[in-house]
């Protein structure tokens, strides 16, 4: 194998993106009712920058009196917000659409500054799914009815939603936008470590002259989120985020008038053959599992590599990891940005800790690391076997745990072997593997020869302990009606 030869005599220039286009204020409050107002409870919290360490703005806090004021200011907006002409609404969701991609490069940075994904993501990916989320259930907006044949399509009422950090403006767009297009109205809680786009998504949606309280953006920790899924008034609760907080939701429910989807965890199985094509398959791990830092559900974060070409597989994304760059994520140059929050790295570190204990064999990426900042190299785990916990439990961090495989029964079985059930890639040159997998595996999202590949026409969601309910698509319309 012909190994990258790294030991060079140059180096990249630094390529920071600007800031200096961005407006971020000091201090943020609730956006309720059409308005930014101060919480009840005068209480505000920070948000960090995670690659510096340096506090970037305050929070509101809100709690139970704030909560029920903006589920009061939805109830009263849906009254009249779901007997709008499905058209009408479509033109405030595009509308929106526009003026985010009008200030996508704004969303970029400050995407990247509070949560630490790499610019070229959050200016690539992120963004630009999140505006074509808002433009793509715009366009469903006046045409339900045929969405659902024979069919009188009503929406639900109140839509509490919550949503995670790892995606935060996308999330609120897969939330909010098929919500309001359905004619619902919305409470949504940002995570407390990423809020800022949301509440510049609110910003924008007070400037598109949506009517007040259609959304309702209101910040703060587990306790805020706690408030919205147990208020009275509230008719669908969305949630993604991890499976122990959303067995505790649905508990919290059971039993009440709500209805709910829930996108949990994942410990997506990457299973490559021997007759794939090794070269974008190993692109391809890369980008399942590094991606975003590993903070995804549907991360590739096991690996499965038919025994014949193990060997040769490894070695090459060994050989292709020496090459990513990992730091400031707004230097266009780099591939892994800073760990969310300090919290979640000692979780990730933890793990790792974990797997050296259990024998499994570590490799990790040579490199220079800050000393401020939240930081973890790319890691493998190889010599791993199924009763490993870095192969069983999610991660949500770099850390990759490599098997090996020597039938297409033998991968299936083991690619099952997990109470989770979001996502699996799938790498051969034949069809017919593919479609088997397809139909074997007990996964919502089977990717064949790439993986990580999202599209707001395609339904998103999982099986067993990944939750429930799908997002994207007429699925994500589906889930904010009921039927006369």
């Amino acid at each position: 194998m012909n190994k990258l030869n790294l030991n060079t005599s140059w180096d990249y220039s630094d390529a920071p993106e600007s800031t200096n286009h961005i407006i971020l204020e000091k201090k943020y409050n609730l956006f309720i009712n059409g308005e930014f107002i101060e919480p009840k409870s005068k209480k505000y919290f920070e948000t960090i920058n995670p690659a510096t360490d340096e506090v970037i703005a305050e929070i509101a806090q809100a709690d139970k009196k704030d909560v029920d004021l903006a589920v009061k200011s939805a109830r009263k907006a849906f009254k009249s917000w779901s007997k709008i002409d499905g058209k009408e609404r479509g033109k405030y969701i595009f509308r929106i659409a526009r003026m985010i991609q009008e200030k996508a490069k704004e969303f970029a940075v400050i995407e990247s500054i509070d949560g630490g994904k790499p610019i070229r993501e959050s200016r690539d990916i992120d963004i630009p799914l999140a505006v074509n989320h808002f433009f793509y259930y715009a366009g469903w907006a006046d045409k339900l009815e045929y969405a659902f044949p024979n069919k009188v399509p009503q929406p639900l009422g109140v839509a509490g939603q919550i949503i995670p950090w790892n995606f935060p403006l996308l999330m609120a767009a897969w939330k909010i936008a098929p919500a309001i297009a359905c004619g619902n109205t919305v409470v949504l809680k940002p995570a407390e470590t990423t809020s800022l786009t949301a509440l510049k998504l609110a910003e924008i949606i007070k400037e598109s002259g949506l009517p007040q309280g259609v959304v309702n953006i209101v910040t703060g920790p587990g306790t805020t989120g706690s408030e919205i899924v147990n208020h009275s008034d509230i008719d669908k609760i969305a949630f993604t985020g991890s499976t122990n907080i959303g067995k505790l939701i649905q508990k919290s429910i059971t039993g009440t008038k709500k209805t709910s989807t829930l996108e949990l965890g994942g410990k997506g199985a990457n299973i490559i053959f021997e007759d794939a094509a090794i070269d974008q398959a190993v692109e391809g791990i890369v980008n399942a599992i590094f991606f975003n830092q590993g903070h995804v559900c549907c991360a590739g974060s096991r690996l499965f590599v038919q025994e014949s070409i193990s060997k040769i597989v490894i070695e090459k994304l060994k050989d292709r990891m020496s090459s990513l760059i990992l730091g400031d994520p707004l230097d266009k140059n780099t591939d892994i940005g800073a760990i969310n929050s300090k919290k979640q790295l000692s979780i990730i570190n933890n793990y790792i800790k974990i797997g050296k204990q259990e024998g499994g064999e570590i490799y990790q990426l040579k490199c220079n690391i800050s000393k401020k900042g939240n930081w973890c190299p790319p890691t493998l785990f190889l010599n791993v076997s199924q009763s490993h916990t870095v192969a069983q439990e999610e991660i949500f961090g770099p850390v990759l745990a490599i098997q090996t495989f020597r039938t297409i029964d033998e991968v299936i079985e083991k690619a099952n072997n997990s109470p989770f059930g979001l996502s699996a890639g799938v790498w051969t040159e034949r069809g017919a593997k593919i479609f088997k997998l397809t139909k074997e595996l007990n996964t919502g999202v089977v990717w064949a020869n790439t993986y990580n590949k999202f599209d707001p026409t395609s339904p998103f969601g999982g099986f067993k302990e990944s939750g429930f309910g799908r997002e994207g698509g007429l699925h994500g319309l589906r889930a904010y009606l009921k039927f006369e």
